[in-house]
């Protein structure tokens, strides 16, 4: 019996490659909007690449192992542990972006600078923290920003995930 069209009944290998090229595309594109467009990615915006690229990882051995049942399980949750922290951060800039604007306020310094002379957990804090540059609304499509967007990618991708639970073929 063969999927077709219906990507509900897609093969495993087939439905986590697919996850894993829109992983690669979104970060393609977040490179692009970096380097091309001179737009530079706050602390929050960092984290959420890394979640897309967590996901990617786990996407692509996925595809390329393809196990049976059991060790569907292990992929599928660590692709929704990885989407449902990529978007607690994304959940968490669009909300400071939505927020009347702090002229005092400040994501403060680089990420890298951060972990290069912080502990990990002051890390961690400010990141959270962040306003100013995590607030500011740079780039929009459709009148929403990006973060808005990155939210709905990680929901989706974490739902594309789960459907990969009940097939029973796992070669297409």
């Amino acid at each position: 019996m063969r999927a077709g069209l219906n990507p509900l009944q897609w093969p495993f290998r087939t439905r986590f490659g697919l996850g894993f090229v829109v992983c690669v595309v979104l970060l393609a594109y977040a490179l692009y909007v970096q380097f091309s467009l001179h737009i530079q990615p706050c602390p929050l915006c960092i984290l959420q690449r890394i979640a897309f690229m967590a996901m990617g990882v786990v996407f692509l051995i996925g595809a390329l192992h393809a196990p049976r049942v059991r060790g569907r399980w292990a992929y599928v949750l660590l692709v929704v542990v990885a989407a449902l922290a990529g978007a607690v951060v994304a959940a968490r800039q669009l909300w400071l972006q939505l927020q009347p604007p702090n002229p005092f306020g400040s994501c403060g310094a680089p990420l890298n600078y951060m972990i290069d002379n912080l502990p990990l957990t002051a890390v961690i804090r400010k990141i959270f923290i962040g306003s100013g540059d995590c607030a500011v609304v740079d780039w929009r499509f459709l009148g929403m920003p990006m973060p808005f967007w990155t939210l709905l990618c990680y929901v989706l991708l974490g739902a594309w995930a789960l459907p990969a639970l009940r097939l029973r073929k796992s070669m297409p």
